[in-house]
C-alpha cells in the first residue's frame, strides 16, 4: 500500500527536567541537568549515587506505584482535549511495578492480592481503562529501546489499518534492582553522566515516561509527524554493543528507508547517548559509516539520564519539540569531546529549523530502535508492502511438564495431563553447556523451544526475527537479584542475575544463538502474552524476505508464581511453552495462523465482537471449526460465561477443549495450544479424548480457534490450507 501519513496529534512527557512540553522546552535551553543523588527510596548503606528523579511526583509507597502513577501523567497529558479515545495502547516497559514489590517482599507480605500491580501489563491495561480503551493493551520490553519499539510498532499499526488512533509511549521507575543493577555492571559514572565526554565513566539511572497520541486523522495543529521506524538487534552479546556499531546502523538504516529519506536529509540525530564507554562508541562509529558528514547531534541524557524504557518515548517527545519550535537541544554534561569518535557533538542548545530527526535507541540483548519524527516536507517515494493477515507456519516446538512435543503429543493424545515442572537437569542435557552457563530457566526454555521449532522445519534456514510472549519475564534472576541483595545488606548484587532479569532476556539469548539480526520484541501481557506476540509479528514482519521465531514461555516460580499469578495455587506448578517457525511463505505454509480478535474491558458485547471479526456465523459454520477455550483459574467464571455466549452464537454443537485443564496454569499455555492446534491440523484429525468424544477429523479448510478468555478476550486463528 501507499505509504500513509501518520500524525503525532498531542504528547504528554514526564521527566527529571519537569512536566509538559513547556518545562521540557525551557529545561534544554536552560541546559539544566535535574541529575541528583537518589532520594526515592533509602539505602542501608553507602552514598546515594546520582540519578534522574521526577520531582513533582510525591513520593509515596500508597496505590498506584509509582511507575503507574508517572504513566498515568503522560497519559492525561496527551489525550487532554481529546474527544475520542485510543483505538489502542502501546507501552514500553521493563519493570513494572518493580518498586512496589520490593517493599513488600522486605516485608514479607504474603497475600496475592498487594501484589497485583507488580506484573508490567498492569500498566497498559492502568492506561486502557484511564483513556476508556477497548481495544489491546499491548506491552512491549526489550529493555532500554521498549519505548521506540512500542512507538515503532505502533506507526505499523496504524498503516496497515488496524487503528486509527494509537496512544504509544514507555514508562519506567526507578527501583532498587535497576539502581544496584546497573551499579553491579560498573556502569554507573558516580559524576553524573557525560554523554560523548573524554572522561565518561558511565549512565545515571532515572525515571520518567513519555506518551504519543498517533493518528492517520490529520489533527488541526499536529505537534509534528512520525515519518519512519527500523529495527534489529545486533545479536551479540547479552549486554555490550557490537563495537562496530553493526546492529545500530542496520536499524538507522531501516528507519530511514522507512521513512523514505535519505542520510543527507536529516537535519538534527538525538543520539542514544548514554555516557557508558563502549555504547557511545559503537553508536558514533555507526553514525559515521552512514553520514558523511553527519549532521547536528546530540545527548540529552546528561540532563534527564537514562530513563531506561521511558527513554525512547521521551526522547521521541523531545524530537517532536525540535521539529514544531526549531530546537536543537545541547550535550549536557560533556565538556571535552573524546576525539576517537571523530565528531563533536552540539555542546549547547541553539534555535534553529529543523525539518527531520532521527532518534535512536539501544538495549540490552541489542534491541535497537530508531525513529524519524519531521514535519513531512521533506520525504521521497516510498511504498510499505501490504502484509497478509496471516502468518505462514512451518515449523514448531513445545514444552510442557510432560516434555518435549513428541511426549507432550502421547500424553494429550491419550487424554492424559501434561502439566507440571520439567526439572532443571532435563533442560541442561539438550542445551550446550556454554549456553546456559550464565542463564536460567526462562532463558532456557526459550533457547530449547527456538531450537525445537527450527529444527522442525526441516532444513530451513535460522529465522531473522524473534518475537516472544512471557506474562512474568524471568523470575529466577529477578527473584534471585531481590533475595541476594537483601540478604547482604545491599552489598553483592549479582550483576548475571540483573542482566538475565530483564524480560527480553531470553528472546536475545536466541537471536545470539541463531544470529538472527531482524526485529526483536518481546511482549508481556500477563495471560495474552502469546497472543501480543502473534499480534506483533503479524504487525512487523515484512510481506517478503524474512522468516521469524514466535515463543510464548513462562517458568514456574516456588515463591513468585503464586504471589503474582492469580490462577496459580500453592503446590500446583507448572510452566513450559511452545514456539513456531513463521514468514509469508502461505504456499508452502502448514498451517496458516493470525490473531484475529482482541477485546478487553469486560463488555457484554465481546463475543459478538469476535464473531464479526472472525467473518460472522455463516463463515464459521461453513467449515468444521474447533475451539480450544483457555480460561485462567482466577477468571472462570467470567470466561465461562464469555464462552457460552460465543458457543450459542456460533452452535453448541462445536467441539472444545479446555486446555488449561492438560497443560497446566501459567501464562503462556495458549502457546502449547497453538503448537496443538498446527500438530491437530498437519495430522488431520484431534483427539476425541480431549473433548470427551469422537475424534474430530479435520480437512481442507478447518479452522481451530485458540479463545483467550478473562479480562480480555481474544481470537488466534489457525487453519488449514
Amino acid at each position: 500500500m501507499s505509504q500513509g501519513a501518520v500524525f503525532i496529534a498531542a504528547a504528554g512527557i514526564v521527566s527529571p527536567l519537569g512536566c509538559g512540553l513547556e518545562e521540557t522546552d525551557a529545561a534544554l535551553r536552560a541546559q539544566r541537568s535535574a541529575i541528583a543523588p537518589l532520594d526515592v527510596f533509602s539505602l542501608l548503606q553507602g552514598t546515594p549515587l546520582p540519578t534522574g528523579q521526577v520531582k513533582s511526583l510525591a513520593n509515596t509507597e500508597s496505590m498506584p506505584p509509582r511507575a503507574h502513577r508517572l504513566a498515568r501523567k503522560a497519559a492525561e497529558m496527551a489525550m487532554a482535549g481529546q474527544a475520542q479515545p485510543p483505538d489502542t495502547i502501546v507501552l514500553g516497559c521493563t519493570t513494572g511495578g518493580i518498586l512496589t514489590t520490593e517493599e513488600l517482599l522486605r516485608r514479607q507480605e504474603s497475600s496475592p492480592a498487594a501484589y497485583q500491580a507488580h506484573g508490567l501489563q498492569s500498566l497498559a491495561e492502568d492506561i486502557a481503562t484511564l483513556c476508556q480503551c477497548s481495544g489491546p493493551a499491548l506491552t512491549v520490553s526489550t529493555a532500554c529501546s521498549s519505548g521506540a519499539v512500542a512507538i515503532a510498532l505502533a506507526l505499523n499499526l496504524l498503516r496497515t489499518g488496524q487503528a486509527r488512533r494509537v496512544l504509544a509511549g514507555g514508562v519506567d521507575s526507578l527501583s532498587r534492582l535497576t539502581y544496584y543493577g546497573f551499579h553491579s555492571l560498573q556502569l554507573v559514572d558516580r559524576n553524573g553522566c557525560r554523554p560523548l565526554d573524554v572522561t565518561r565513566q558511565g549512565l545515571a539511572v532515572a525515571e520518567g515516561a513519555g506518551m504519543l497520541l498517533l493518528t492517520i486523522d490529520p489533527p488541526e495543529k499536529p505537534l509534528a509527524m512520525l515519518l519512519g521506524a527500523g529495527l534489529s538487534c545486533d545479536a551479540y552479546h547479552p549486554t555490550a554493543p557490537h563495537p562496530e556499531g553493526k546492529g545500530a546502523r542496520a536499524a538507522m538504516e531501516a528507519a530511514l528507508e522507512d521513512a523514505g529519506l535519505t542520510p543527507s536529509d536529516i537535519d538534527y540525530i538525538n543520539l542514544h547517548g548514554t555516557g557508558t564507554p563502549d555504547n557511545d562508541l559503537a553508536e558514533t562509529r555507526a553514525i559515521n559509516a552512514l553520514f558523511s558528514p553527519p549532521p547536528p547531534l546530540s545527548s540529552i541524557k546528561g540532563a534527564t539520564g537514562h530513563s531506561l524504557a521511558a527513554s525512547g518515548a521521551i526522547e521521541a517527545v523531545v524530537a517532536s519539540l525540535c521539529v514544531s519550535r526549531g530546537l536543537v537541544p545541547g550535550t549536557v554534561g560533556c565538556t571535552q569531546p573524546d576525539p576517537a569518535f571523530g565528531i563533536t557533538p552540539q555542546m549547547s542548545c541553539v534555535e534553529q529549523p529543523v525539518g527531520t530527526v532521527l532518534s535512536n535507541s539501544f538495549g540490552f540483548g541489542g534491541n535497537n530502535g530508531c525513529l524519524v519524527i519531521g514535519d513531512g516536507k521533506t520525504q521521497h517515494s516510498t511504498t510499505v508492502p501490504q502484509a497478509s493477515g496471516y502468518l505462514a507456519v512451518h515449523g514448531s516446538g513445545c514444552l510442557t511438564g510432560a516434555g518435549l512435543l513428541p511426549v507432550t503429543l502421547q500424553h494429550l493424545q491419550k487424554g492424559l495431563s501434561a502439566a507440571g515442572l520439567l526439572p532443571d537437569a532435563f533442560l541442561a542435557e539438550h542445551l550446550p553447556p556454554r549456553l546456559i552457563r550464565r542463564v536460567k530457566r526462562l532463558a532456557r526454555l526459550a533457547l530449547l523451544l527456538g531450537q525445537e521449532a527450527v529444527d522442525d522445519t526441516q532444513g530451513k534456514e535460522n529465522p531473522a526475527a524473534v518475537f516472544m510472549g512471557t506474562g512474568w519475564g524471568a523470575l529466577s534472576e529477578t527473584w534471585d537479584f531481590l533475595d541476594r541483595l537483601t540478604s547482604s545488606g545491599e552489598q553483592f548484587p549479582s550483576p548475571t542475575d540483573f542482566v538475565g532479569s530483564v524480560h527480553n532476556s531470553p528472546a536475545g539469548q536466541v537471536a545470539v544463538r541463531l544470529q538472527a539480526r531482524g526485529a526483536n520484541v518481546t511482549a508481556s501481557g500477563g495471560d495474552y502474552s502469546f497472543e501480543q506476540a502473534l499480534f506483533t509479528a503479524q504487525t512487523l514482519l515484512p510481506a517478503t524476505g524474512q522468516s521469524a521465531l514466535l515463543i510464548g514461555a513462562d517458568e514456574g516460580h516456588a515463591q513468585f508464581s503464586r504471589l503474582l499469578d492469580r490462577s496459580v495455587e500453592t503446590g500446583n506448578l507448572a510452566d513450559g511453552g511452545g514456539a513456531l517457525y513463521v514468514n509469508r511463505d502461505c504456499a508452502q505454509a502448514r498451517c496458516l495462523a493470525r490473531l484475529a480478535f482482541y477485546g478487553r474491558g469486560g463488555g457484554h458485547d465481546l463475543p459478538e465482537q469476535m464473531l464479526a471479526a472472525l467473518g460472522g456465523v455463516d463463515s464459521l459454520r461453513q467449515q468444521p471449526l474447533l475451539v480450544f477455550a483457555g480460561i485462567p483459574a482466577a477468571d472462570r467464571e467470567v470466561g465461562d460465561e464469555q464462552l457460552s455466549r460465543f458457543l450459542d452464537l456460533v452452535g453448541e454443537s462445536t467441539p472444545v477443549w479446555r486446555y488449561r485443564s492438560f497443560t497446566g496454569e501459567f501464562a503462556s499455555a495458549s502457546a502449547v495450544a497453538a503448537v496443538m492446534a498446527v500438530q491437530s491440523l498437519e495430522a488431520g484429525a484431534f483427539p476425541g479424548s480431549l473433548v470427551g468424544g469422537q475424534e474430530v477429523p479435520l480437512s481442507t479448510g478447518s479452522r481451530i480457534l485458540v479463545l483467550g478468555t478473562g479480562q480480555c478476550l481474544t481470537a488466534m486463528e489457525f487453519q488449514r490450507p
